[in-house]
């Protein structure tokens, strides 16, 4: 059974927060123990929470130490080569989205020509009570449909145009007085 996807936004039930943030930040110390263990790097974390008076660190203090002044040894361009605030990870977000929301717009309007194309074929939509907006881009799509049906036809004409291979030559009959022959010469 599939689990239902979790709507992410602020929990308003205080007992309910809390219980959320003790289960998630167990499973978040336990993928940093894999990720260490699998990968073969360091990692670390530290947990400033309301719940706690002191900052909880993963795997201990010192291990936080090591790996904090190694990651602060690399040229600061390393450093923040792969960082994102959380505005610059909402803003790259929202940009996915919206590009994501042009294509699937772009996709519905080609749809809807396509079936408009249809039932104009089918007598069900008059070509006079159309747009001239929507007899442009009906006009494109005929226009698409005929250069994707010549395409096609020039592909097949070249399918037919190749010859056959030739047929394998004949295989020599050999006569019954052959086959005698051949028999007695060996006896």
């Amino acid at each position: 059974m599939t689990r239902k996807k979790v709507k992410l936004a602020y929990i308003k039930n205080d007992v309910a927060r809390k219980a959320t943030f003790k289960k998630r930040k167990k499973g978040l110390m336990k993928k940093l123990s894999e990720l260490s263990i699998l990968c073969g790097i360091e990692t670390c974390t530290i947990i400033c929470s309301p719940y706690e008076k002191k900052p909880e660190v993963w795997p201990s203090t010192m291990g936080v130490h090591k790996t904090l002044a190694r990651f602060r040894k690399m040229p600061e361009s390393d450093q923040s080569k792969n960082m994102m605030s959380q505005e610059s990870y909402l803003r790259k977000n929202i940009e996915k989205m919206e590009e994501q929301l042009k294509k699937q717009h772009k996709e519905n309007h080609e749809k809807e020509i396509e079936q408009m194309m249809y039932q104009s074929l089918a007598g069900d939509k008059l070509i006079k009570a159309m747009t001239n907006v929507e007899l442009n881009e009906l006009g494109k799509l005929v226009e698409k449909n005929i250069m994707e049906i010549g395409e096609k036809i020039e592909s097949l004409k070249k399918i037919m145009r190749t010859p056959p291979p030739p047929p394998p030559p004949p295989q020599r009959l050999r006569t019954k007085l052959q086959i005698l022959r051949a028999r007695q010469h060996v006896n």
